[in-house]
């Protein structure tokens, strides 16, 4: 199955996609990352004694803030109208991690992916930020896609 990138013209140059007669349909999609850290380091976050502030709070605003300024990171995204954004932030202490799920949504004429993986990029980026003076060597790890539907690809789930 051959597919061609839909972000190049015919000259090879990149381009931002035509969308104009593209149909509005009700889109989503769920992103996730994961931030591995020490025990010490997740059990002071969670207690809420770090002296930075409330971590996760803070990283579901900086995740809910770039789910909304994509198009101003991404070179070729389109600004889109979101309608939702959800981020949430779960620790799991058995394994030393936060595990970081995103929800994006519209209705609209392009997909939500990049901002959905854009929201949980940067939430895991906030958290490495306040904690880094704690622990230098937290892990950002497994950012991806979970699900998306809408538009004329339909339904992707991993």
């Amino acid at each position: 199955m051959s597919q061609e990138f839909t972000h190049v013209n015919a000259s090879g140059e990149a381009n931002m996609v035509d969308v104009t007669e593209k149909t509005v349909t009700q889109r989503e999609a769920r992103a996730e990352a994961i931030v591995r850290m020490s025990a010490e380091t997740l059990a002071l976050i969670m207690s809420g004694d770090h002296h930075k502030g409330d971590v996760f709070a803070t990283a579901r605003i900086a995740g809910i803030q770039a789910a909304k300024k994509t198009s101003d990171i991404i070179p070729l995204c389109h600004p889109l109208m979101l309608t939702k954004v959800t981020v949430e932030l779960t620790p799991e202490p058995e394994n030393n991690l936060v595990r970081i799920e995103t929800c994006c949504k519209l209705s609209g004429k392009t997909g939500v992916e990049m901002e959905a993986l854009t929201a949980a990029s940067a939430a895991a980026l906030t958290i490495y930020d306040m904690c880094k003076a704690v622990q230098k060597d937290i892990i950002i790890d497994g950012v991806k896609l979970l699900e998306k539907t809408g538009g004329k690809s339909g339904h992707f789930k991993v």
